[in-house]
């Protein structure tokens, strides 16, 4: 069984918001190493359940064994979030959590092509066995496309000249390796004094291009509510304000008292519906001093929370 283990963030922050109970159901549509599957369990004993899904096979597999000391009570297979609503029941579940982001072990292992602080394939899957790969984004996309990506998902102020560095640097051979896109990147752009990598954006929105994190997320969220039952609660663990925004747009929509037909909020064309939802909390829940201390990577966590009406 391969080994992944990731410390999960906020949790008993999770814990409070999910608020497990024998007898409850709950989902982890990111279910990694199993620490909230497993704390969710332990709090819902003797006979509470889980369903848990996640795109990485690794992560699965241990999932699978960590869980195992819970028996007939958890079902985890390997997928996507965004496909929850398609094997949960719907109005079934107490609680639903996203844990969003990259996991430990994934940046940790140079193979997965993840992070820029190791050399190894320019890979970014999440899932390993989808074909697209970011060297394939980096060494196919034009120009205008990679400038848009660099910009609109990495929030990269040199969007447009990395692009072209880019370009014209693959003209010599392709770039296959993520020491190689990492000091382009800083031959272009250097550090100057900055606390993060030059590099750190790029990469970020290379990995969202390739496993279309935003589109997951927003068919992710419809598919929670779909499964929630009214009172049930939806946690989603967020890293980086992309994430953070479609959460809280996705939020406000549901606890409106009117819809906007034109996709427009136009006064003057609102038509009054009940709220599907509620805040559990206006503020975002942040990780405190000890837990940021004792794990560097949740400092960027935040957690939101709201209830099905």
């Amino acid at each position: 069984m391969p080994e992944f283990f990731h410390k999960p963030v906020l949790l008993a922050e999770v814990l409070n918001a999910l608020r497990p109970r024998p007898g409850g159901i709950y989902a982890d549509g990111t279910v990694g190493g199993a620490g909230h599957a497993a704390a969710i369990l332990e709090a819902s004993s003797p006979d509470g359940r889980l369903y848990g899904c996640d795109r990485d096979r690794a992560a699965v597999e241990t999932a699978k064994h960590r869980l195992s000391r819970f028996p007939g009570r958890f079902e985890v297979r390997q997928g996507n979030f965004a496909d929850l609503a398609e094997w949960v029941p719907w109005d079934s579940c107490d609680g639903v959590l996203l844990d969003l982001g990259v996991s430990s072990p994934q940046l940790d292992t140079p193979e997965r092509g993840f992070s820029f602080l190791s050399d190894g394939p320019l890979d970014m899957r999440m899932d390993p066995a989808q074909p697209l790969t970011a060297a394939d984004l980096v060494n196919r996309a034009t120009a205008e496309e990679l400038a848009r990506w660099f910009w609109e998902l990495g929030g990269e102020p040199e969007s447009r000249r990395l692009a072209r560095a880019v370009v014209q640097a693959r003209q010599s051979g392709p770039i296959t390796t993520t020491r190689q896109l990492a000091e382009l990147v800083e031959r272009v752009s250097p550090r100057r004094g900055r606390k993060t990598h030059p590099a750190t954006r790029i990469f970020q929105a290379l990995r969202i291009v390739v496993n279309d994190e935003l589109g997951s997320l927003e068919k992710g969220l419809s598919g929670a509510m779909k499964i929630l039952r009214p009172g049930g609660r939806l946690a989603v663990i967020t890293f980086h304000s992309l994430e953070d925004r479609l959460v809280k747009e996705f939020g406000r929509a549901r606890a409106r008292e009117y819809t906007c037909p034109a996709g427009v909020d136009v006064p003057e064309l609102r038509q009054p519906r009940a709220p599907e939802a509620r805040w559990v909390s206006r503020k975002a829940i942040m990780p405190g001093a000890a837990e940021q201390a004792e794990n560097p990577r949740s400092r960027s966590a935040q957690l939101r929370v709201m209830e099905k009406l």
